[in-house]
């Protein structure tokens, strides 16, 4: 059964929360978070993106640039802008994009579990990213951010949240995205002792829904500090990381889609003669399409949008992995026609999260930087779920959450 640990967090005080909290560390590029940074000396970007601080042209994974992550962090605590809770609590952080809240308890997951697999995941992780998290935590002292779990709806959870909302938030505010965060504090013995015992009773397993490589690093830093420590308990607060948790009913995945720079070598009327034997193809003419079910794909070319059903012939819906459609995509277009067989390392195809829309496939293609996009159906939390539960790996870029959780907040120190 899935623990969850309630710690004392670090957290902004109300009138500098807004300042502090900033976008996560990987959905901008250095050059993005200089500019959100600008007149900005408390953003929390110091800390995740502490390069920001640093010369243009400073190695990213230097120890220059994680020894400026602990110098920022430790001088936001020194100047009042990170203050300890008193005492080891939960709360709860609501976003709300597009007119539906999602509510996650923040709490901390155990090493254990990540190591044990209680803790599922769907995706494969690089060594060199998961180092890069590593070393940011061993030099802060601290999971800087918390990662995106998921967990089996529970109603006892559901109605000590519903309980917990109905008080005045701690945090309220609209990022500049438009995404509202609502951030409350669980504080009551008996509130956090109920929801400690349903995860620890009732919920076996939670799931990595978005943050990989932050939840493997912090596994392995947790590892790591055991192996190290001769007088090792199993209480210390290494053994524990980070982690937002979200019942699976309130979370949406979105889609997440393809651009290939170049059609092998094949004319469009022969690549659209290939695609005939696995799939039923609509031509819709130049008005935007986006599937509205599984198996359809919808695919931009020379200014005309298709529609494409894929045939029964090409996919199993009683195999997890071979029901998903980035599968038949691969399989079925991207191996066999387009001669793309590795999407980690290929340099002809790239992916775009659908929250950017179906106008920038249109965009990159008319630009010429594209030579063809498809757009896919979104994977299912269910689909997510009985992959993980099988054992199984997502094929790569196959999900994407929002909205994305918002860092600064609150932290954990490892102490």
């Amino acid at each position: 059964m899935a623990e969850l640990k309630p710690f004392k967090g670090f957290r902004p005080p109300v009138d500098t929360v807004k300042e502090v909290a900033s976008r996560p560390y990987d959905v901008l590029n250095s050059a993005e978070a200089r500019f959100d940074v600008e007149g900005n000396p408390h953003s929390f970007l110091h800390v995740v993106k502490p390069e920001v601080d640093l010369d243009t042209d400073v190695d990213l994974h230097s120890m220059e640039v994680y020894d400026k992550a602990k110098e920022n962090l430790n001088t936001l605590i020194r100047d009042g802008f990170f203050v300890q809770d008193e005492r080891d609590i939960l709360y709860v952080y609501a976003q709300t994009m597009f007119g539906k809240t999602q509510y996650g308890i923040v709490g901390c997951a155990s090493v254990e579990d990540y190591l044990s697999e209680v803790i599922k995941k769907h995706e494969l992780t690089r060594p060199d990213k998961e180092e890069d998290r590593m070393n940011h935590i061993r030099h802060t002292n601290f999971n800087a951010e918390p990662v995106f779990f998921a967990y089996p709806d529970h109603k006892g959870v559901d109605e000590i949240v519903a309980k917990i909302i109905l008080s005045k938030a701690e945090y309220d505010f609209v990022s500049e995205d438009g995404v509202g965060h609502h951030f409350w504090l669980i504080d009551q013995e008996e509130d956090i002792a109920n929801i400690v015992k349903y995860f620890r009773e009732d919920i076996p397993y939670t799931y990595v829904a978005d943050g990989h490589h932050r939840t493997a690093a912090a596994a392995l830093v947790g590892k790591e500090r055991k192996q190290n420590n001769p007088e090792h308990t199993g209480a210390e607060e290494y053994n524990y990381f980070l982690a937002v948790h979200f019942p699976e009913s309130q979370l949406s995945i979105i889609d997440y889609n393809r651009v290939v720079t170049d059609l092998s070598d094949l004319s469009s009327k022969q690549f659209l003669g290939k695609l005939d034997k696995a799939f039923d193809i609509t031509e819709l003419g130049p008005e935007i399409f986006k599937p509205d079910e599984l198996h359809t794909f919808s695919m931009y070319m020379e200014g005309i949008w298709f529609s494409l059903k894929a045939k029964p012939s090409t996919y199993n819906d009683d195999d997890p992995i071979g029901c998903l459609d980035v599968t038949i995509l691969s399989e079925q277009v991207l191996g066999p026609v387009l001669d793309i067989t590795d999407l980690r390392k290929s340099q002809r195809i790239d992916f775009v999260g659908g929250i950017r829309g179906l106008e920038e496939l249109r965009k990159l293609v008319d630009g010429g930087e594209m030579q063809v996009a498809f757009a896919l159906y979104p994977v299912s939390m269910k689909q997510l779920m009985d992959i993980a539960d099988n054992g199984m790996i997502m094929p790569p870029k196959t999900t994407w959450f929002e909205p994305k959780l918002r860092s600064g907040l609150v932290i954990h120190s490892l102490d």
